[in-house]
């Protein structure tokens, strides 16, 4: 019994030790972290509507000539005759110039009175980039190319010869004139 009576003692002078390590002061004070205060509440109001005033640039007087083209249907930024002195939709839609990218994607063709569908990507190939036409009549049939030079989409067959060549007649649209003198247009 002396064994255990000892094994007894020493199992409870180790258990008082390790209680009163957490009791100890030499730890150190840990600094006490507070909540951040609230934030303040997003500002209510009323929503308004309006005209915005036209674009200008910095340090500009706002009733000068800005330089932007005129809204189609507009005279000088002021609504009225769209047909008047440089203000007519078509004259806005062809002022940028044709790029590569904005004729990416799908088209309908039409051409030898009937309607068909090409895709273009940017994809080299012979006579400039990859296109393909699907159920298209007569010279839109051998397309298998397109290229822009200038304000000028020219479609070209597997070969690199130019088929049709097209400009464009508005926002999404572009008309021209195959080799054998057909009409052809591409729209969106």
């Amino acid at each position: 019994m002396r064994k255990s009576a000892f094994a007894a003692g020493i199992c409870l002078v180790a258990a008082a030790i390790a209680v009163s390590g957490c009791t100890s002061s030499r730890f150190g004070n840990y600094p006490t972290y507070q909540q951040p205060a609230p934030l303040d509440p997003a500002p209510a109001g009323q929503v308004t509507a309006g005209q915005l005033p036209p674009p200008t640039q910095p340090g500009q007087d706002p009733n000068a000539q800005t330089g932007f083209p005129n809204a189609p249907g507009t005279e000088n930024g002021v609504a009225g005759d769209p047909n008047a002195s440089g203000s007519s939709i078509q004259q806005v839609n062809t002022a940028g110039p044709v790029t590569r990218e904005a004729l990416v994607g799908a088209w309908k063709v039409t051409t030898a009175g009937s309607s068909c569908q090409m895709f273009m990507a940017l994809t080299k190939w012979t006579g400039g980039f990859r296109a393909a036409s699907r159920g298209c009549p007569g010279d839109a049939a051998s397309v298998a190319a397109w290229d822009v030079q200038g304000q000028q989409v020219v479609l070209s067959d597997s070969n690199g010869n130019k088929v049709a060549a097209l400009f464009p007649t508005g926002s999404g649209s572009f008309s021209g004139q195959t080799n054998s003198g057909a009409a052809i247009s591409l729209s969106r």
